[in-house]
């Protein structure tokens, strides 16, 4: 069995300059998606006008994005390590935008909420497609640091600007506008992706395990569907909450068992065994546990506690924003300064004395404080979520890109679902104590009241005079009371985070990625092969006994006997894969003896004897070589 992996001229990015506009195009992508998260929120009263949806629709249209999203990631991230990872990703352009219009235009909730379901699938389709193609557009771990944190850096602003856009698509236009905005940026982005983008794969040994990509997808929509009703304050051994919990946690043991038994699996249980991968899944899990519950308090604590309107909120939490995007624009020369296991530590610890900074709000507004709290509370969570991404990607082989960004999506959305059900949980359990046995309010009033701080404001209203007033400042101090044991909770998550991250490396290591290497050195092998055959051409039309190009080709960059059964570019006598190895070691000045920790050859700082890069004078942009690498099993 053999597995051929193509670099078309022009379109290899891998070490080529065309690789940054990838990166331009895959960030496009994920700042679509990361605005669809948060763009409807604003338009929800004007569509709630429109089209008269009840209570348990309303639910759906808002959750339909999240829950399918989440629940899909795993099956697509795998399916384009198999089939493609830029075929996923062009066709989750398609699905977005057809969904985009869909949802535009829709006049029934039923089809608001089909339509929200498809974007889910295509935004599944698109978000571990953008990390895995990162993952094998940029080999050299340095550079994709710089990926990723200027990745992590969009993400933070689509999520942060989807509100502000949003509202001013509504108060401007009509609800409809805040998906019709994806169609002319889809169309703009789906010729270049098909023109800019590599196509890259996985493993293809052995049937794609479909009943396996489908526990996983309903195990995970029963978890976070479990997660998100609980977090909406149900009981949480309800039957509407349990059963899926318990359905979700038993079909993703059950899917763990079988991808061990497994002999080709659709993830690679082995990764687990890794303590950077697993420890960087953790990270993010908590991570987004503390962020997401804390941006749902605060927007709750600046409006109604100390009532701002929409747009002053959002001009608050702004700081929050480019702190974050400051962190991922430095991130790749942090994580190189201090290596993945402090960045990730004193991110976690920065992000803590951040939130215990914020326990001392109060019933007054301390914009200056406020300010500093969100900035070092961004900063410190994008540092975290940054080096946790960084580690878990580098640890995952480029064949197996696909599922690890998949992995770390999922565990993004589990993190960001528990976070608003623990942390919200905490938050009642703190609140509707201190609104029993206010005098003079009814015992029903007070039983409404302890619901929401917005709903005891409403049953304050219609109680009126003094009971009303005592009603509504209890509910202030009530609500400020559980706001500040809510956030000694999560600085003691954040803690725990920073405990954690003592099992990351301690230095940032950048080994050689041999795969890429080998597919790299295999096209320049190729294209000096070419250049050999036209050059003799004349004198092999001379003279029937002179040498083809196969032998050409061996002698241009060197043919091994032992292993020739692994040939660059198929043909008898090419290239061995051994020789490219041992190629590509050399042009990637592979580290000998005394080579200082974490440092590949030719970097500051090494000592002994290490093999320096070996000049390519007649090798080009790799952007422009064309070859394919054959691997005979």
């Amino acid at each position: 069995m053999s597995r051929t992996i193509t670099a078309p001229a022009g379109r290899r990015a891998a070490g080529g300059a065309n690789r940054w506009a990838v990166l331009v195009v895959l960030c496009v992508s994920l700042l679509l998606v990361a605005l669809d998260a948060t763009i409807l929120h604003v338009a929800v009263p004007s569509l709630t006008e429109n089209l008269r949806p009840g209570s348990t629709e309303l639910l759906w249209i808002v959750d339909a994005y999240p829950l399918v999203c989440a629940s899909l990631l795993i099956l697509f991230g795998t399916l384009g390590d198999r089939i493609g990872r830029r075929r996923v990703l062009l066709l989750g352009y398609g699905i977005f935008g057809v969904a985009s219009a869909v949802a535009a235009l829709a006049t029934e909730p039923w089809v608001l909420i089909a339509a929200r379901a498809l974007l889910g699938v295509g935004g599944a389709m698109i978000m571990p497609a953008t990390l895995s193609i990162i993952r094998t557009v940029f080999p050299d771990r340095r550079e994709r640091a710089t990926a990723i944190g200027i990745w992590t850096a969009v993400a933070a602003i689509g999520a942060a600007a989807g509100p502000v856009l949003g509202g001013f698509l509504v108060e401007h236009y009509w609800w409809g506008s805040v998906f019709l905005i994806n169609i002319p940026l889809m169309a703009l982005i789906l010729p270049l992706a098909r023109r800019l983008l590599p196509e890259s794969r996985g493993a293809a040994e052995g049937p794609w395990d479909v009943l396996g990509a489908l526990m996983a997808a309903a195990g995970v929509l029963g978890c976070v569907l479990g997660v998100k009703r609980a977090g909406s304050g149900e009981p949480l051994l309800a039957p509407a909450t349990a059963g899926p919990l318990l359905a979700g946690a038993l079909l993703l043991v059950l899917f763990v068992r079988r991808q061990r038994r497994r002999r080709h699996p659709l993830i690679d249980m082995r990764l687990f065994s890794r303590p950077a991968f697993t420890t960087s899944v953790g990270c993010i899990v908590l991570a987004m546990l503390a962020l997401v519950g804390l941006e749902l308090i605060a927007v709750q604590y600046l409006q109604l506690v100390l009532g701002l309107s929409p747009l002053e909120t959002g001009l608050r939490l702004l700081p929050l924003t480019f702190a974050a995007m400051a962190a991922g624009a430095t991130g790749s020369y942090t994580l190189r300064r201090l290596g993945p296991r402090r960045m990730v530590g004193w991110g976690f610890l920065l992000t803590a004395g951040a939130v215990l900074l914020l326990t001392l709000m109060g019933q007054h507004d301390r914009p200056l404080l406020l300010t500093a709290g969100f900035v070092l509370l961004g900063f410190g969570l994008q540092t975290t979520l940054f080096s946790a991404y960084e580690s878990m990607l580098s640890e995952a082989p480029p064949r197996s890109a696909g599922g690890a960004a998949a992995i770390g999506e999922t565990s993004y959305q589990l993190g960001a679902g528990m976070g608003i059900a623990l942390l919200g949980s905490v938050m009642h359990a703190a609140y509707a104590p201190g609104l029993a046995g206010v005098p003079g309010v009814p015992a029903a009033a007070s039983e409404a009241a302890a619901n929401s701080l917005g709903e005891a404001y409403q049953v304050a209203g219609r109680l009126g005079g003094e009971a009303g007033q005592a009603l509504h400042t209890a509910a202030r101090h009530a609500f400020v009371d559980g706001l500040h044991l809510t956030l000694f909770v999560s600085a003691g998550l954040l803690l725990a985070g920073a405990a954690m991250a003592v099992r990351l490396p301690r230095v940032m290591e950048c080994p050689v990625d041999v795969e890429a290497a080998v597919e790299e050195a295999a096209a320049q092998a190729a294209a000096e092969a070419e250049t050999a055959r036209a050059g003799t051409a004349d004198a092999r039309s001379g003279h029937s006994g002179a040498s083809g190009a196969p032998a050409e080709s061996g002698r241009v960059a060197g043919t091994a006997g032992p292993g020739a059964g692994k040939t660059v570019s198929g043909e008898p006598g090419g290239v061995t894969a051994d020789a490219v190895r041992a190629a590509a070691g050399e042009r990637a000045g592979l580290a000998g003896p005394g080579m200082v920790p974490g440092q590949s050859a030719g970097s500051p700082g090494e000592t002994g004897a290490a093999a320096a890069p070996r000049p390519r004078p007649d090798a080009g942009p790799a952007g422009t070589m064309s070859g394919a690498v054959t691997r005979g099993r």
